[in-house]
């Protein structure tokens, strides 16, 4: 879905789009591809289209990205966090001190965005324009109890492995970074740093992908025959990324569903999701300044 969404943007005439990957050589082929879509443009796509390393189970590679977006690029006009991971068969594990998919689906998908938000201030002021930092987040954030929130310190909670509930992880983590991209929304609405920075968490709905791939055989061939029927292709996917990366001020804060704005679970919108909000963003400033001390001042 990002590769179909980055495709979108070449065709669009996009002056850079980067592609964020753990592996460079699937990164390599995957710009091979895109470059097709760059007719009339210039000889040499790789101004165009590049491909940097990025590992979102390793606070310290999200810190280099960083570093060199902030010091590399010119201007950053769109972020789209779209990483995410589904965890079952191999099991629990930690990375960073959670559990996995919290890491990656959660902190570190929320360092990135906070780390590069002076960045794109400076080029919403710079350029005197509206830029975006969208999230792909989930309709599964319906589908869990998420009995964690009831815990003293709900990250600490998650990272247990006698309770972990993984089958139910991903649904938890998508639920996480819904209510924690709200709170950065008002975040960024109340602050007083210039610059229009749009923040959005998208919904792509049911898209055939390879999220599944650590799950069951079984749970496999249900998934796999029931997105040949219902699913919408990674292309199709990829048109609602650069949807939600074309802002607009109405999308601000907002959950977007099928290119516009949608309405959230009734706990997300309620008064337990706000409160529950707020202690994840408390929790989440913590582990953010012990990751990168400063960084909140970046919000």
């Amino acid at each position: 879905m990002g590769l179909e969404a980055a495709r979108h943007l070449v065709r669009l005439d996009a002056a850079r789009v980067i592609l964020a990957v753990r592996s460079t050589d699937k990164g390599e082929a995957a710009a091979a591809s895109i470059r097709p879509s760059l007719p009339g443009r210039s000889s040499d796509p790789g101004p165009v289209v590049q491909v940097w390393p990025l590992d979102l189970a390793s606070h310290a590679s999200v810190r280099a990205f960083a570093a060199r977006a902030a010091a590399e690029l010119g201007r950053l006009d769109v972020l789209v966090c779209n990483a995410g991971m589904y965890v079952y068969k191999s099991g629990f594990s930690l990375a960073e001190g959670d559990e996995v998919t919290v890491t990656v689906n959660v902190v570190s998908t929320l360092l990135l965005g906070v780390l590069l938000l002076p960045k794109l201030r400076e080029t919403s002021v710079r350029c005197d324009k509206e830029v975006v930092l969208t999230f792909t987040g989930s309709f599964v954030h319906l589908m869990t109890d998420f009995p964690e929130r009831r815990s003293e310190n709900i990250f600490e909670a998650l990272a247990v492995e006698k309770t972990a509930r993984m089958p139910d992880r991903y649904n938890v983590s998508k639920l996480m970074e819904l209510l924690l991209v709200r709170e950065l929304s008002d975040q960024i609405t109340k602050s007083s740093k210039p610059g229009r920075i749009t923040t959005s968490i998208l919904n792509p709905g049911f898209v055939r992908t390879e999220i599944m791939r650590d799950a069951t055989w079984l749970f496999r061939i249900y998934y796999v025959c029931l997105a040949a029927v219902m699913a919408r292709t990674p292309e199709e996917g990829g048109r609602i990324l650069v949807n939600a990366a074309e802002g607009g001020e109405e999308t601000h804060g907002q959950y977007l569903d099928d290119c516009k704005v949608g309405t959230p679970s009734a706990f997300v919108r309620g008064p337990e999701g706000q409160k529950v909000g707020r202690q994840l963003w408390t929790e989440l400033a913590a582990k953010l300044e012990a990751i990168h001390p400063g960084i909140m001042d970046n919000v």
